[in-house]
This record gives structure tokens, sequence and C-alpha cells, in this order.
């Protein structure tokens, strides 16, 4: 195949334009009513002008559409990130308020990825920074490892086997 073809811009049709990422679009719309704590109608308004703007506004960032393979599991993967949050809420806690800073055990760790997609990648990304207790810091430059510094880390082996089957795999099936 000619690659010159493959650099043409498609058309694309008149929803696609206006809604270029519709799951996006309901959750910035829900996400400001929820923030707004308020159903008026100056909220909807607000609501369904952001929900309409900002992914028309992002959309070239985003030139294919990343597909969910299995919409299901997505709310499976965002109850256990929840409840990872909580407990790893309790246990920093627990660590600020009876755990001397010197007796801590932060370390970086590297863990290895299978997963290939750059949405894929990000998502795992943002959920082990959004569990207290880890960041995620750095891609090495083939993707192949994720860089994460933990507070108190006593076994590596634990925590990367915890974000491969925890969230990896979850990520794998949902995305790619």
């Amino acid at each position: 195949m000619d690659d010159s073809l493959l650099s043409l811009p498609l058309k694309k049709s008149f929803l696609q334009r206006w809604l270029p990422h519709p799951w996006t679009t309901v959750t910035l719309m829900l996400l400001w009513l929820a923030l707004q704590n308020s159903l008026s109608n100056g909220n909807l308004l607000i609501a369904l002008l952001l929900g309409l703007a900002l992914p028309i506004y992002t959309s070239h960032f985003w030139p294919h559409r990343q597909s969910v393979r299995n919409p299901v599991l997505v709310f499976g993967l965002i109850v256990i990130v929840m409840w990872d949050i909580v407990v790893a809420n309790v246990q920093v806690a627990g660590l600020i308020l009876f755990k001397n800073s010197s007796q801590l055990r932060s370390r970086w760790v590297s863990v290895p990825l299978e997963l290939e997609s750059s949405e894929a990648l990000t998502a795992l990304a943002a959920i082990v920074s959004l569990t207290p207790g880890t960041i995620s810091s750095d891609f090495s430059n083939d993707n192949r490892f994720l860089l994460v510094h933990c507070l108190d880390l006593e076994d590596a082996d634990s925590l990367i086997h915890s974000i491969k089957n925890r969230y990896e795999k979850r990520l794998k099936r949902i995305l790619e």
C-alpha cells in the first residue's frame, strides 16, 4: 500500500466531528454536575458546553479512537482501584502516625510491562499514582518498564506481582 495514502485525513461524519469521544463528553458532564452539586439549568448548560467543547478541542491529540473491548470489566477495575485507594490511605495514615521516618523503607522499583497501547500505559501510570504510598515516575524508553517509587516497601516482588495482576492484566483485557 502506498504510504502517502496513510497520511491523508479521513472524512469524518457529522456525529464524529461533534462527538469525537462520546464517553468523554458524558464523563465531563457528570463530573461538572457532581462538582457543582446542583442540577440548575445554568449548570446543565455549562456541563453540556464543556462536555461538547473539550473533546472537540482536544480531538486532534487523539487521532485514533481507543475502543474498550470489554466495558463490563471497567466497572470491576474501578471498584478494585477505589478499594485499593481506601486501604492504602489507611496504611499511609498508619505509617505517618506510628512510624518514625527513619524506619520507612522507601524504594524505587522497576515494574516490567506487557501493555503496548499508550492509553493502557497512561491508565496504569495514573492508577499507580492514585494509590497513596506509590507514585509512577517514568517509563523506560521502550515502554517495557514503569519506574515506581514506594513510601514503605518490604518486598519488591510482591508489589510487582500486585501491579501486574490487579491492574495490568485487567487493563490489557479492557484496552488491548
